[in-house]
């Protein structure tokens, strides 16, 4: 039986090998092309987002961590409908930075940020983590820190995510823009 409404399939797959530690991390995980892995497909836990695929082999996959300095997440806060890029600074594996978020979004410690949805790669919802600080200056945010509810140092089982209707929006959008 066929779910027309069901954008995304869930792939299981196993942390080999985890790095937490540099300015560039990456994950490696225990599934590649031969089940359907691609580049650029969002991989998750339980507690949320960990990355995103990039180099896959017929058995395994390497994922560029949310703990990567070239990680660009589209998130949001859960309360309301303004978005922004998570990104890390490079200090903290716990914690994360909240970026690009308009001022007017009011930001209270303890909000709970999930994907936007805006991104093909990640469906919208999915839990990162809550504000533990942040500062205005200037009216704007010159920072949001967001605790993450991963333990990004202990990340068990997994799920790749396949945005089946990812070609699709891609060609349309390219269109769009020509």
């Amino acid at each position: 039986s066929v779910n027309y409404n069901q954008r995304y399939l869930f792939t299981p797959a196993k942390v080999i090998d985890n790095q937490y530690h540099k300015r560039y991390n990456y994950l490696t995980i225990d599934k590649g092309s031969k089940d359907g892995i691609l580049f650029d497909q969002a991989v998750v836990n339980s507690k949320g987002v960990i990355g995103i695929t990039q180099t896959v082999s017929k058995n395994f996959a390497t994922v560029q961590s949310i703990l990567n300095e070239n990680s660009r997440i589209n998130v949001r806060l859960s309360n309301s409908f303004h978005f922004g890029s998570l990104e890390w600074d490079g200090k903290d594996y716990n914690v994360l930075q909240l970026a690009d978020l308009p001022i007017q979004a009011n930001v209270n410690i303890g909000d709970s940020i999930i994907t936007g949805g805006k991104s093909i790669i990640f469906p919208e919802g999915i839990p990162v983590g809550t504000i533990e600080d942040f500062r205005v200056e200037n009216n704007s945010y010159s920072y949001i820190n967001v605790r993450l509810f991963n333990d990004m140092s202990a990340i068990g089982p997994v799920n790749v995510i396949v945005s089946l209707f990812k070609e699709e929006i891609n060609t349309l959008q390219e269109k769009t823009n020509e």
